[in-house]
């Protein structure tokens, strides 16, 4: 029998692409469509592009039966229920950021609230499947990351890993307008982001910590992470460029040896040899990834493009999920980016 989902904020970007893959999933079936607006209207009325829901797949405000529950919730709003549901014996995948730090002081000072749940933080397993595939197997709450850091952390991991760079580390990111929600602000407007480029969140962007919460893991120790992202007049793409210096005596063949190694049997991360565009991973969970060294200065320039909505967001939950239950991590992600 398909495993039973509900998604919890389904009428957002990130909950409405949730819906739309696994629709197409074939061992799972979204039985609980969960919203605070549109409630009482079937599903494909609020999202639109849903044309295979069910006219019977209404949006309410209970799971029902659902074994896994998405959350795509605003900041703070999944850590207040996620204890009922875990209790109940459900497993939680949180889209959001309210369990990807572990220290709840964080929640504090970058979020700027007290995080209800802290004690789950040490539960909660962080939902970069290549890099904790291992541990979601038997994970009851699993911590999505965000976009940002999908992106920095894949430019950058085997680096990391291999020990080829020191602990200072930039990371100049730009992304897609539907990376910042379904917001009516100004700063969202066509008009306002049309023909435009603005940076945002410097120095205190909410994705600092999480990048270096996690290149630490990778780094053995804490990095100084400097974060400018950027608001691109897109819809959908993100790209990631990052840099940090060489460790004296490691090379561009280290390099090049680090990153066919590493993600040589990912699925969904591949190593090009030239410069990846948005465009290529667009309405796909591919994440394209380019690294070289630049020689004069003994510096590493990685790249990562993404779709912020699907490997970005929805697309990693989908292969969280799949990682979790056993399914092949490929299953319902399948679809190859749109061109052009």
């Amino acid at each position: 029998m398909p495993t039973r989902v509900a998604i919890v904020g389904v009428t957002g970007y990130a909950g409405g692409e949730l819906a739309r893959l696994v629709l197409r999933h074939p061992e799972a079936r979204l039985v609980a469509a969960v919203a605070r607006s549109h409630q009482g209207e079937p599903l494909r009325a609020a999202q639109p592009h849903l044309h295979a829901a069910a006219d019977s797949l209404v949006i309410g405000s209970e799971v029902g039966d659902a074994e896994v529950v998405f959350t795509a919730l605003p900041a703070g709003e999944a850590a207040k229920q996620a204890r009922g549901w875990l209790d109940d014996g459900r497993t939680v995948i949180d889209i959001g950021s309210d369990f990807r730090l572990r220290d709840p002081k964080l929640y504090e000072s970058w979020y700027g609230y007290t995080h209800p749940a802290p004690e789950l933080l040490r539960e909660a397993v962080y939902g970069l499947t290549e890099l904790t595939r291992d541990r979601l197997h038997t994970a009851r709450l699993i911590a999505n990351p965000g976009c940002y850091p999908t992106a920095a952390l894949l430019a950058l991991a085997p680096a990391l890993k291999a020990g080829l760079v020191t602990e200072d580390i930039i990371v100049d990111a730009k992304s897609g307008v539907s990376g910042a929600g379904h917001s009516v602000e100004d700063a969202y407007l066509f008009g306002t982001i049309d023909e435009s480029v603005r940076p945002y969140g410097v120095p205190k962007h909410r994705h600092t910590p999480e990048i270096a919460q996690e290149a630490a893991a990778l780094l053995g120790k804490a990095p100084r992470i400097t974060f400018t992202p950027h608001l691109i007049p897109m819809n959908r793409g993100l790209i990631a460029s990052c840099y940090a210096p060489l460790r004296p005596g490691k090379s561009a063949e280290d390099v090049a040896s680090a990153y066919a190694r590493e993600y040589a049997e990912e699925p969904f991360v591949r190593v090009i040899d030239t410069y990846p565009a948005t465009k290529a991973t667009l309405g796909s969970n591919w994440c394209l990834v380019h690294a070289l060294v630049d020689e004069e200065n003994s510096r590493l320039v990685a790249f990562a493009a993404l779709d912020n909505l699907v490997k970005g967001a929805a697309g990693s939950a989908l292969q969280n999920f799949n990682a979790r239950f056993g399914y092949p991590e490929t299953m319902g992600l399948e679809t190859l980016p749109l061109w052009p």
